[in-house]
């Protein structure tokens, strides 16, 4: 049997190629925030994680260009020898300072702060109790640890406890969550989700990938429902809010401290680059002193989200600048896209497996930069579309 069969197999992707349908790994040319290019094409951009528009700030662009004018372009070695920094170690002082814990670690990718992380702490005999909608980077950091992986029912709080029930008081506990829920831009309800981990004896750690910078004044979703301190664990990235590269996890110092000397995914990487760190850093600044940006955001998310739903479209449970349009079939949600995108609106069609059968769905996102004419035109594509294919 040859290994590759599977890949001669495998040809979904190109049938949708050669449709004119194939909604990935478009290349642009230019990206400006708010705007991106594609083939000489100018087009509002819906489907970035840029939430505050930081990735064109003045600051947090100089910031790399004196990174590296100091430091050069990388590390060249993990953490645990010659790659880390001042400027790692500064940037992990601020961050623990800026969503409330004691100490932070950095890692060189979100993906790679979830999957050392909770392979790191959930050893043999224990048990990590993960949403069903959780991010990929969860479910892998589950499977890579030694223990048991149970699941609930997304935001099911009468589930989860059935299921934190079940599972004898002799055995280690983490329930991992999104804070805000990167498809559909609803939020973990900490308030009903701790006293059940306090309950039954379990660690709770939230991954604020899409929280940090929009939620909680920016501090998060803890901060957002004032429950820092009860939440063990903080999880960001920087490739969101922070316009960058990177990862991180706060926690109590002896926590941080066994993470760091046991997360793999940490110890076997190459440190990310002075530039990544130094933007991060310059980005954590700009939250703090334009708190404007963070209002602004949510008052476009909101503007939107009513919009969308006096159109007629279905925005689901969103709460937040991610707001999802459920179309529920994966060829009207192709289409929807591919008119969206000729029509010069960019969005992200997401279909099973990354949201369930029935909730096929444009992912929409926006930013603090956006404009009120940038806006309209997007409402006014949407409204044209809907109509077109039927969904309003």
């Amino acid at each position: 049997m040859d290994i590759f069969a599977k890949c001669f197999e495998y040809t979904e992707a190109k049938e949708a190629i050669a449709g004119g349908y194939y909604p990935y790994f478009i290349p642009l040319s230019e990206s400006e925030g708010t705007e991106a290019v594609y083939q000489g094409k100018r087009m509002i951009m819906c489907g970035s994680n840029n939430y505050l528009g930081l990735t064109t700030h003045p600051k947090v662009k100089q910031a790399a260009k004196e990174a590296i004018e100091r430091f050069g372009t990388s590390c060249t070695g993990s953490r645990f020898l010659n790659g880390t920094l001042e400027l790692h170690e500064q940037l992990e002082k601020e961050l623990a300072e800026w969503v409330g814990k004691p100490a932070a670690l950095v890692f060189s990718t979100g993906m790679q702060t979830n999957l050392g992380t909770i392979s790191a702490l959930v050893g043999r005999g224990d048990v990590v109790i993960l949403d069903k909608d959780d991010h990929a980077s969860i479910v892998d950091g589950a499977r890579l640890s030694w223990g048991e992986t149970r699941r609930f029912r997304h935001n099911d709080m009468e589930h989860l406890e059935q299921v934190l029930k079940s599972i004898p008081d002799d055995k280690g506990k983490l329930v991992v969550v999104d804070g805000l829920f990167s498809m559909e831009g609803d939020i973990a309800p900490l308030p009903e989700l701790v006293p059940l981990c306090k309950k039954y004896g379990a660690r709770l750690m939230v991954d604020d990938a899409h929280a940090v910078g929009v939620l909680g004044g920016g501090r998060g979703t803890a901060a957002h429902f004032g429950m820092t301190e009860e939440v063990d664990l903080i999880m960001s990235t920087f490739s969101k809010s922070f316009a960058s590269l990177g990862g991180f996890i706060a926690g109590d110092e002896d926590v941080i401290h066994y993470i760091k000397h046991h997360a793999r995914s940490l110890i076997f990487s190459a440190s990310i680059p002075a530039a990544n760190a130094a933007a991060a850093l310059a980005a954590l600044e700009v939250m703090r002193s334009e708190p404007e940006r963070i209002e602004r955001l949510n008052y476009i998310a909101k503007c939107m989200r009513d919009s969308y739903q006096k159109l007629g479209f279905n925005t689901g449970n969103s709460e937040t600048p991610v707001i999802p349009i459920i179309i529920g079939n994966d060829l009207q949600t192709f289409a929807a896209w591919k008119l969206l995108f000729e029509n010069g609106v960019f969005v992200n069609p997401v279909i099973s497996p990354a949201v369930a059968p029935g909730r096929q769905l444009l992912r929409t996102s926006y930013m603090a930069t956006h404009t009120d004419e940038q806006m309209a035109r997007v409402l006014e594509t949407f409204e044209m579309v809907g109509k077109q294919i039927g969904l309003i």
